[in-house]
């Protein structure tokens, strides 16, 4: 990828918009998390009502050879229900926290969604033919009298419209007392971890019975809890190797050759903090929402409320690269803390090939940042501008003094319009960017 966007190199251009256009937005329908499967032929959203929705990207027609295929619907299932934990007098409910894709061994797709409590594995089938012809039940699935059976038929299949269906292979429950905030697939496919705020677990994608405890930071006396786990991941290609970020803006790198319980990190990576811009908010905006390895496995990016910043595995003392997501809310930091604004963990993902990087803001804005050229771009992601193939214009918020015609007062930025969880085509500048209830999809222009 040469660019983020304008100049020479490619400009992002709208392609879809899915969801419904209503002002008043039912809570069960915002979106909770987006995840593209490796091929990124399917792109599967959770939402607050504990529903999946896949998206499948049709096939490119031989009609119109420059147009990209889009992506529609391809199954839509109920993941979890709202539970109550009568023994803590506790709701459950039944938001999806996370997907994350497996790879595919077979026709068939699997996917591992969880709420704040149970990851579930789901397999995702097509049937096109079905069984006709029995002995013992007519067509209609009557049995019949075995007594008025006079000849043996041999039962055909028979071709029918296509079916998908999603059927819950494995549930993995009751490993974990706190909320799961993440999880995620090993390298080794046979593997996975989950975490929440004080433990995390390893569990064998084949086992649901019993888990593996591979930190646990749950000090003795609640009392002297200082941190919680934000988020963790499995590095992509070292099975034995994995991060956990922190809510006070460290990252422990583990190794599971090491001990069976990794309380000591291998690797510890935090950035000193500068004595003269310390604040009353530094240490809830320090806390780190997201932590993301790149595919290289060579680096990891890391999203505060801030900033995002890239770290090299092979250094520890401070990130490698350090953007500036929305700079002009430092001021705003008092009125965001007492609207709880100040709290939403914004995510971060990479593209493809590691050289450029996205994350959310207010106001429907998204950042991406280039790391090769080191430009950056604002873009927004409205209705307003969703004819297709409508190239997606730069946005400016102007920080003070004499706004310009084509920029944004911070004072005017919706806070209730945010963009918290976005996700990259794994091989191509296709993105899908979740803005409230609504999942917007752009790709990048084609002349």
């Amino acid at each position: 990828m040469a660019g983020v966007g304008g100049g020479n190199e490619f400009q992002w251009c709208f392609s879809q918009v899915k969801g419904a256009i209503d002002e008043d937005v039912a809570e069960a329908d915002i979106i909770s998390t987006v995840e593209f499967n490796y091929s990124g032929d399917l792109l599967a959203t959770g939402d607050k009502g504990g529903r999946v929705v896949i998206f499948q990207r049709e096939q490119e027609s031989k009609n119109r050879p420059h147009s990209r295929g889009e992506y529609n619907v391809y199954s839509t299932f109920q993941s979890h229900e709202p539970e109550f934990d009568y023994l803590k007098s506790l709701e459950i409910e039944e938001k999806i926290n996370k997907i994350r894709w497996l790879p595919q061994q077979n026709a068939a797709h699997s996917l591992l969604s969880t709420n704040d409590k149970t990851i579930k594995l789901w397999k995702i089938s097509e049937r096109d033919k079905r069984a006709e012809g029995y002995n013992l039940k007519d067509d209609d699935g009557r049995l019949r009298d075995p007594f008025r059976i006079t000849s043996l038929r041999v039962p055909v299949l028979m071709p029918m419209d296509l079916m998908v269906e999603a059927s819950p292979r494995r549930i993995f429950a009751n490993a974990h007392t706190y909320h799961i905030n993440s999880i995620s697939v090993n390298s080794d496919h046979e593997t996975y971890l989950s975490a929440d705020d004080l433990r995390i677990n390893l569990w064998h994608l084949e086992i649901t019975d019993r888990s593996f405890n591979i930190v646990d930071i749950k000090p003795a006396n609640m009392e002297e809890l200082t941190e919680v786990i934000t988020a963790a991941e499995c590095h992509p290609h070292q099975c034995n190797v994995f991060v956990y970020s922190s809510s006070k803006g460290t990252i422990r790198l583990c190794d599971m050759r090491a001990a069976a319980l990794c309380d000591r990190q291998s690797k510890f990576f935090e950035e000193p903090e500068d004595p003269s811009s310390r604040s009353f908010f530094s240490e809830i905006i320090s806390s780190i929402s997201d932590v993301k390895f790149s595919h290289s496995g060579r680096y990891m990016m890391t999203r505060d409320y801030l900033s995002v910043k890239v770290w090299d595995l092979n250094m520890e003392n401070r990130p490698v690269e350090t953007y500036q997501v929305h700079e002009y809310l430092r001021s705003k930091l008092c009125s965001l803390y007492e609207n709880d604004c100040i709290f939403d963990k914004f995510e971060c993902c990479w593209n493809g090939s590691d050289s450029a990087i996205m994350t959310g803001s207010y106001n429907n804005f998204f950042r991406m940042f280039d790391r090769n050229t080191r430009r950056d771009i604002t873009l927004e992601a409205s209705r307003e501008n969703s004819k297709p193939r409508a190239v997606l214009k730069p946005r400016k918020v102007s920080t003070g003094g004499k706004r310009k015609k084509d920029e944004i007062s911070v004072d005017s930025l919706d806070f209730n319009k945010k963009i918290l969880h976005t996700a990259w085509h794994p091989k191509e500048n296709v993105i899908a960017v979740a803005a409230t209830n609504n999942l917007y999809i752009f790709q990048d222009k084609i002349n």
